[in-house]
């Protein structure tokens, strides 16, 4: 209450959580619940978190039918109220995850799954320091194709990429001071905004923080805020994997670094290797990579990026300073050595896209698993494992893998290959616009 005591002008909340394809469940409750809402929750059917991409109930799912679709209870996380500047009455939203009745985490929540992850850190007094580059397509969708929005000061479509462009940046400028505004009064922190390769593509990076949950709160609250905000000025925003078939893909990459309990950086030791650490979580992405390719590309379109030659990996390798590689670590200061995972769109979940490269990671440094060689040059050109090519194979990967069981409970496993079956079936029946139409600005 405290939070909505200090902005008066708020006049109704919602509350949410965020399903297994990170869309947004929940309900607008009006301000004279919310003390409740804070102190009790909210019931809510445990099933809501397991519906496919298109909001339905997964066919023969447990947690319908068979169960009688009980109720779970959704509560507020520690995030609090988030305002919702893109909204044209002031609002606001309380970020929730699930729980069973008798009040432990439910285990088809994705935020849930990210906290266990982070707890397992937490065990051996190490903390996860995320950052992420959040890449999207402003896109005029008000034809019947989608192309580059026009600039809305000279009324002009860009006739091409324009990579790391400022007049790219500028010809959007009010768009781009309405969400910097946007993002710190959510909370978010936004750093520096670049025209990408893509017509209309820009990516805005997201400082790192020493909390892998509240990184996963701000990247699923930014992709929120950005298509709500384009709406706002006659756009859409999307993070589909692959928009254009001729221009690259959205991605999402993340940046992440392990500290002690002192915030000392236990992949450097100011050297251009790193530490053994270093190479020992790279070993557990690399081992990630492939079985958990469902958490990396989760719906139809998201093969259409993984291809060669497209400014997204295909093959699984690292690399120091080397952005054809699918884990890179980047180069600049030995003391801020870090791991860039490179292999996500920007469709993913990211609850659970953390989850999964996090999790693998922390494989590798159990296991003291050892590192390959670094490649050097192109990784396109190099006979190297190659990520799962096809949505089928990687959800026939996923629900195999022993490696996957070591970061996912059994129940989100289950959940997530049961929906991802379910809309590869109905997929499948869809022509180009109908699969444009359905990603566009949902995932």
């Amino acid at each position: 209450m405290n939070w909505l005591k200090a902005h008066p002008q708020v006049r109704n909340i919602r509350c949410g959580a965020a399903d297994l394809n990170g869309q947004a469940r929940g309900k607008r409750v009006p301000l004279r619940y919310a003390e409740k809402l804070e102190s009790d929750g909210m019931r809510f059917p445990l099933s809501v978190l397991n519906l496919d991409i298109w909001g339905e109930d997964v066919e023969d799912s447990p947690l319908v039918f068979e169960t009688g679709d009980p109720d779970g209870v959704l509560r507020a996380t520690e995030r609090g109220y988030v305002s919702m500047p893109w909204l044209p009455t002031p609002s606001a939203i309380l970020p929730m995850w699930m729980f069973n009745e008798d009040g432990t985490p439910f285990a088809g929540d994705p935020r849930q799954a990210l906290a266990r992850v982070v707890e397992r850190y937490k065990v051996l007094g190490l903390t996860p320091v995320v950052a992420t580059e959040m890449e999207f397509y402003l896109v005029d969708d008000s034809g019947s194709e989608i192309r580059q929005p026009p600039s809305p000061r000279s009324g002009k479509r860009r006739p091409g990429a324009e990579i790391l462009s400022l007049r790219a940046l500028d010809a959007f400028d009010s768009f781009f001071n309405d969400l910097y505004d946007a993002c710190d009064d959510m909370d978010i922190p936004a750093e520096a905004a670049t025209s990408e390769v893509g017509l209309g593509q820009f990516e805005i990076n997201l400082m790192h923080v020493p909390d892998a949950l509240k990184a996963a709160d701000d990247a699923w609250l930014f992709k929120m805020l950005v298509r709500g905000l384009a709406r706002n000025h006659n756009m859409a925003a999307s993070f589909m994997a692959k928009p254009y078939e001729h221009y690259a893909g959205n991605g999402l990459h993340m940046h992440f670094s392990v500290v002690d309990k002192d915030g000392n950086n236990l992949f450097a030791d100011g050297t251009f290797e790193g530490t053994p650490l270093l190479r020992q979580a790279i070993a557990g992405c690399l081992k990630g990579i492939p079985e958990l390719s469902l958490i990396f590309a989760p719906h139809g379109n998201s093969y259409d990026r993984l291809v060669p030659e497209s400014h997204a990996p295909t093959g699984v390798c690292w690399a120091y300073e080397n952005r054809t590689a699918s884990v890179r670590v980047p180069g600049g200061s030995f003391k801020a050595r870090r791991i860039e995972h490179r292999v996500a769109g920007g469709d993913v979940n990211p609850y659970l896209f953390m989850a999964a490269v996090l999790g693998s990671a922390l494989i590798g440094i159990e296991d003291k698993m050892l590192a390959p060689p670094p490649i050097q040059g192109n990784a396109y050109d190099q006979d190297l494992l190659q990520i799962p090519a096809t949505w089928e194979e990687s959800i026939d990967t996923f629900e195999e893998s022993s490696f996957v069981a070591r970061i996912f409970p059994q129940q989100l496993v289950e959940n997530l290959v049961a929906t991802k079956r379910q809309e590869h079936h109905y997929f499948k029946e869809l022509n180009k616009q109908q699969q444009l139409d359905l990603y566009l600005d949902t995932v």
